[in-house]
């Protein structure tokens, strides 16, 4: 009956959050002692609960007994279900208390809200630049590894990222995908267009550290630096 009246009379001693049950109360316990009395018997990994450690399981056998009844993917947890389901959906119930942007997941929301507070809890081992989020990292660790782990079927050239090869095919297609919304002109990849678009904001972001002159595009800065030298 005290799931309906919502009465918690077992209390903790150590921060007095309270219970419905015992058998809550005792688990919870286990947080403050850090016992793991539930062992897996392939990785030898503990866990506070026999719940816990029954989703860990899933990871050896791979089972993955939720599925999403629209595209019929599966997955572990009835929480990445949930997490999934709304992409279908369009739904974003988690929103941004800075600038109200929305999200259709609480994990996205917090890798979100380090934009604001520039915190880079990132970090590389080999040269100890920082990053907001893993998959950056993960990225620029590619540099020093030289990695080059997405390849090109067609002439096999390697490259970093995806979104390079993904560019990168556009020349073997030659599909031109992106255009400018100021004169309507189209190029094969993201990083044209934004070259492009240069021209008509008039900025130069390319500056010479030797006589301050500014130019528009790498590649004349380049071409200026031979005077100096």
């Amino acid at each position: 009956m005290l799931t309906h009246t919502k009465e918690k009379p077992h209390l903790c001693k150590l921060c007095e959050k309270r219970f419905q049950t015992i058998g809550n109360l005792q688990r919870h316990m286990l947080t403050h002692t850090n016992e793991r009395p539930h062992l897996c018997v392939v990785c030898k990994k503990r866990f506070t609960q026999l719940g816990s450690l029954r989703t860990h399981m899933l990871i050896h056998t791979n089972e993955r007994p939720h599925q999403c009844h629209i595209c019929e993917k599966r997955f572990r947890q009835n929480g990445d279900l949930k997490a999934h389901l709304l992409i279908h959906t369009k739904e974003k119930p988690y929103r941004c208390d800075v600038c109200e942007k929305r999200f259709n997941s609480d994990g996205n929301l917090r890798k979100h809200k380090i934009t604001h507070t520039d915190e880079k809890p990132y970090q590389c081992v080999v040269c100890q630049k920082r990053f907001n989020r893993r998959g950056n990292l993960k990225t620029h660790m590619l540099v020093h590894t030289n990695e080059r782990p997405h390849q090109c079927h067609i002439c096999k050239k390697r490259f970093f990222q995806n979104e390079e090869l993904k560019d990168h095919m556009l020349i073997h297609s030659k599909e031109k995908l992106y255009g400018c919304d100021v004169c309507e002109k189209k190029f094969k990849s993201n990083g044209n267009l934004r070259r492009h678009k240069i021209t008509h904001t008039g900025e130069k972001p390319y500056r010479c550290v030797v006589c301050e002159k500014r130019f528009n595009r790498r590649e004349n800065l380049k071409v200026h630096m031979s005077i100096h030298t």
